[in-house]
């Protein structure tokens, strides 16, 4: 009995332990995220450009500067990215885009677009708004509707 209480304490010290150390790793990441979000906010600037592409990619075959793969943890290294083949000015540039925005983008249009460096932040059209890629509407997967059809047969309300 006494060295269940012990063993059970040990554990409790420990989860405790797990908690204080990932309470403090998330205000530090906090305090990051901060800082970065405002050093893309200080050098944003409104480019106007033509996308010819977009695509979720590796980084490898991304076709991103050298410099900046290398930059990259190496766990991150494999993981894809929403990349944008876009034509500003004389100049065809490969560009990471926001995931808030990457659905927005249009393809084979013009766009003006809020860019820090190669990241694309914020996407308007040259006339008017810029309406979601007709591709979203195709990424519904088979499964959702077929969940959907059931759903509507038996008469119940669709899930959101």
């Amino acid at each position: 009995m006494k060295t269940l209480t012990i063993v059970l304490l040990i554990i409790l010290l420990i989860l405790v332990a797990v908690a204080v150390a990932l309470y403090f790793m998330g205000k530090r990441a906090q305090k990051k995220q901060a800082e970065q979000e405002e050093a893309l906010q200080s050098a944003k600037q409104t480019v106007s450009m033509l996308i010819i592409d977009k695509k979720r990619m590796k980084m490898k075959e991304s076709g991103l500067p050298q410099l900046i793969i290398d930059q990259t943890p190496w766990y991150l290294r494999g993981s894809k990215l929403p990349i944008v083949k876009a034509k500003v000015g004389p100049q065809m540039m490969n560009l990471v885009a926001d995931e808030k925005v990457f659905d927005l983008i249009p393809t084979k249009k013009e766009v003006k677009a809020t860019v820090a460096g190669i990241y694309i932040l914020d996407v308007k059209g040259i006339r008017g708004t810029v309406a979601p890629a007709t591709a979203t509407a195709k990424k519904k997967s088979k499964l959702k509707e077929a969940i959907e059809k059931l759903q509507e047969k038996a008469g119940a309300k669709p899930l959101k």
